[in-house]
């Protein structure tokens, strides 16, 4: 039966169409306030033209029509005022039309999006990643320290070698020296004694000193 009715218009096609007919009916108004408005002046002029011939009575009468012709301008007025809020609705209406339709469209992405979206998957997927984190920050400790084991034992070497150096530099000495002074025997016991106490002593003041370093 469409055929022999027409096609059967979407409610957008009937807003456009309503639209169109309130804006002609708004041309309409427009034409017809401005031609009662040229009659007002028309009338105005009339009414002096027959004041100054003395009709008293044509006054009247044609004072009459203008204020009928005052009232038309402004039901006219008023007709336009009401047609064009009632365009406004439907502006209204159409553009609340278009936002439901973009929302309808949001939606329909949204879900499928939703869909494609595994929750068990992702929170194991979240979850091994954060095992092999943990395991690659663990290795990495573990690196570190063993790099610090071995740099910290070859610092401290050197470190003991510099204050041992610089103790025996302090009392005039050298390493080789030190290492390889021996005590030779006197031939009195009062000598070989003064020797084995000046001796202790040069240890002890190198012992002091080696403690007050590691103590700095």
């Amino acid at each position: 039966m469409s055929w022999l009715f027409g096609r059967k218009k979407s409610p957008e096609e009937m807003l456009k169409q309503n639209q169109r007919a309130l804006n002609r009916a708004i041309r309409d108004l427009d034409k017809e306030r401005m031609k009662l408005e040229r009659q007002e002046k028309q009338i105005i002029a009339d009414i002096k033209k027959m004041a100054k011939q003395g009709e008293m009575s044509a006054v009247k009468v044609m004072a009459k029509d203008l204020v009928r012709t005052r009232r038309y301008v402004k039901k006219f007025i008023m007709m336009k005022a009401n047609i064009q809020a009632v365009s406004l609705k439907i502006t209204t209406l159409k553009s609340q039309g278009a936002m439901a339709n973009a929302m309808k469209g949001v939606t329909k992405a949204m879900g499928a999006m939703n869909k494609q979206i595994n929750m068990p998957q992702m929170q194991k997927i979240m979850m091994e990643f954060e095992k092999e984190a943990d395991m690659m920050d663990m290795k990495e400790d573990m690196m570190n320290d063993i790099v610090d084991d071995v740099m910290g034992a070859e610092e401290d070497e050197e470190e003991s070698d510099q204050l041992v150096n610089q103790v025996l530099d302090e009392l005039g000495l050298s390493l080789g020296e030190e290492l390889g002074a021996v005590p030779v025997a006197s031939g009195t016991v009062g000598g070989g004694k003064e020797k084995a106490s000046s001796k202790q002593d040069a240890d002890d003041e190198l012992q002091a000193r080696l403690d007050n370093l590691r103590r700095d």
